[in-house]
């Protein structure tokens, strides 16, 4: 599955609309999500699963890239 990911770029950075970020991440669940990213420095604000019409939008955008993590 593909999770949309929204965090700020540090642990220490209060979530503020304007400065959140997305990345696009590949697991079996959110838990499997974090713990993809637990070594990252995000603040991460939410993760949700995109399926269907959801996800078909974002790769119509010429910056959907699936992050590929080990």
């Amino acid at each position: 599955m593909i999770f949309k990911v929204y965090f700020q770029e540090s642990i220490k950075q209060v979530p503020v609309r304007e400065k959140t970020r997305t990345i696009f991440v590949e697991g079996d669940s959110e838990k499997d999500v974090r713990l993809k990213l637990k070594d990252e420095p995000y603040n991460i604000e939410f993760v949700t699963v995109l399926e269907g019409p959801f996800l078909e939008f974002e790769q119509q955008n010429e910056d959907y890239k699936v992050l590929e993590i080990g």
